[in-house]
């Protein structure tokens, strides 16, 4: 197949249009800075606020699986990694030879035409993004971005990618199945390395190969940037062949806040900081940026109050180590107040492989309500549920319940707390429908 050229297609059809990233490059091809009109239709399993947005901005979107959603004219099919093989449209496709590209493929090819910051590591990349995002824009540098949440900071409002006119790229790339080896980056921020999505990965030294490979593809004038005392990252460092350059000796002005709670994202913050000296932007600019970001959708994001007066907020962190960071950072911002949370664990595999770690995460929470797994891409294997990780918390002497559904999470959160005190709803799945119950007037 030769090169697909993105301004020479006109008809798109992306499956799984609804994902985070591949909502984003319908909204490049939709974006009136392209200078040209893009047809762009799309399926997706359920309505949500990403379909509706992309509604609004003139994409065609169905609701549900069929070969009938790849229209006659469709010149390109966009797919997101989560379907399998069988999707009727991605069948569909190949039976009329329309080019395919996964969603990694796609981004890799603008990533190619751009002078590319690339943020990756399994924690805090997110929000890193969105930092350095904020801070070229603040900086006049214009960049495009393509972030794997919405920006609260952006213009117009709540969005996961801003069309740029410049040569910048701001890009959050996946670990998951390799997928950012498809980026080329000029400048490669690591946030940290750590086990996850061991579905795929074998074990830690499979995961750190990955990322020295993509760290390979740095040129001589690139910059890797990371911490390099974090753990996993020295493999990385040795390999490298760019400049380096160690976010972990950054250092804030004293006194220094954010709007966003947690050292960890103090840690963003620093990594961040890197990012503009790299790019040669001013420290004082980069500082009162970064003072004035409000963070982004699910991390840590202030949902309203029930109607009996508990805070609510939602978060995306699911993997131990994310719930650790976030609920130590709403421990500090609520000192005193009784903190619950409602969790959904994310993948069969990710609940078995640290099972024990979600036993041990939630000490800064007084009490834990525990939603079904979220099964996502994978299958039951019968041998791993949420009341194996409810008995795993009551053993390190925390109360933890099981329920059903949203509305019994709801329900028994509303039990639990009073008026100021704090509910969080986590995960990577759907919890946020629980936060949506909780504020509703």
């Amino acid at each position: 197949m030769s090169p697909i050229d993105f301004s020479k297609i006109n008809t798109v059809h992306f499956i799984g249009i609804g994902g985070i990233g591949t909502s984003a490059i319908a909204r490049m091809l939709l974006s009136p800075e392209q200078g040209r009109r893009v047809c762009v239709s799309g399926s997706d399993m359920a309505e949500s606020e990403v379909t509706e947005g992309l509604r609004q901005a003139g994409a065609v979107i169905s609701i549900g699986e069929s070969a009938d959603n790849v229209l006659k004219d469709v010149e390109l099919v966009i797919y997101t990694i989560a379907i399998p093989e069988e999707h009727a449209e991605l069948v569909e496709a190949k039976k009329r030879g329309i080019p395919i590209l996964s969603y990694p493929e796609a981004l890799g090819i603008i990533s190619k035409e751009k002078y590319t910051i690339a943020i990756v590591g399994t924690h805090g990349k997110t929000t890193t993004t969105a930092m350095v995002a904020k801070i070229l824009i603040d900086a006049g540098l214009d960049p495009t971005v393509i972030v794997g949440s919405f920006m609260l900071d952006a213009k117009g409002g709540r969005t996961n990618f801003i069309a740029g006119k410049s040569k910048y790229l701001v890009v959050e790339g996946c670990e998951y199945r390799r997928s950012f080896l498809n980026l080329s980056p000029k400048i490669l921020l690591i946030t940290n390395i750590e086990a996850d999505h061991l579905d795929y990965y074998k074990d830690i030294d499979d995961i750190k190969s990955a990322f020295a490979e993509l760290s390979a593809k740095l040129p001589p004038d690139g910059f890797l940037l990371m911490n390099a005392h974090s753990p996993n990252i020295d493999y990385i460092v040795r390999l490298s062949k760019a400049k380096n350059g160690d976010w972990g000796v950054v250092t804030l002005p004293e006194g220094f806040k954010l709007k966003i709670p947690g050292r960890h994202n103090i840690q963003n913050a620093r990594a961040a900081l890197l990012v503009a000296k790299a790019l040669g932007i001013g420290e004082a600019l980069a500082l009162q940026s970064l003072s004035q970001f409000t963070g982004t959708w699910r991390r840590f994001e202030h949902r309203g109050e029930t109607k009996g007066g508990a805070i609510v907020y939602d978060d995306y962190g699911h993997h131990p180590q994310e719930i650790e960071a976030t609920l130590q950072g709403a421990r500090e911002m609520f000192p005193t107040q009784k903190i619950v949370v409602v969790f959904q664990p994310h993948l069969y595999s990710r609940t078995k492989d640290h099972l024990e770690s979600f036993g041990k995460c939630f000490k800064q929470a007084d009490e834990v309500i525990m939603l079904p797994i979220y099964p996502a891409r994978e299958v039951d294997p019968g041998d791993i549920n949420s009341g194996m990780v409810v008995e795993g918390i009551k053993k390190n002497d925390q109360p933890a319940y099981l329920v059903a559904s949203f509305e019994e999470a709801a329900k028994k959160a509303n039990d639990l707390v009073r008026s100021g005190d704090v509910i969080i709803t986590m995960g990577a799945g759907e919890t946020n429908k629980v936060a949506d119950i909780l504020v509703k007037k």
